[in-house]
């Protein structure tokens, strides 16, 4: 559903308008609802149509939370998961807590993922291209792949 990357900017209350392409896909995905958190493992924001996550909220909300990467899990994806609508123009204002834990400033990088968006700081997006793999060898699922 959503693919590409978008080279946007936030202006300095905090709104950005989301590309007319992604507009579009989200309009009849979610009638321009989505719902915004943070990324568990990067300084990123994920963004979800709504319907895509309220198949993923109970599912977060069973993990089990005596471990502590799972409470970890959900008290950011579920503390940070705010619910929030395009305007007319196709503009979304970010909380000052989304923007602060993803170090958004004014350009960002908006990159599709499937069945969900990832919202990065353009330093922050520049630096994960740059970084090296050091996560160790690839899983299975991905040595099968031929592209």
């Amino acid at each position: 559903m959503f693919i590409s990357s978008f080279a946007i900017t936030m202006d300095a209350k905090g709104r950005l308008a989301i590309p007319a392409k992604v507009r579009d896909a989200l309009a009849s995905a979610c009638e321009g609802r989505i719902v915004i958190t943070a990324h568990t493992e990067e300084r990123c924001l994920l963004i979800y149509p709504e319907p895509q996550w309220q198949e993923l909220q109970p599912k977060i909300e069973a993990l089990p939370n005596i471990h502590r990467k799972a409470r970890r899990m959900q008290r950011l994806l579920l503390g940070y998961a705010t619910p929030l609508e395009l305007d007319g123009n196709g503009r979304v204002l970010l909380p000052q807590t989304l923007r602060d834990y993803a170090g958004l400033e004014k350009k960002l990088i908006l990159v599709g993922q499937g069945k969900k968006l990832e919202l990065w700081s353009e330093t922050g997006w520049n630096a994960e291209l740059d970084n090296g793999d050091d996560e160790g060898p690839l899983p299975d699922e991905v040595l099968s792949l031929s592209l």
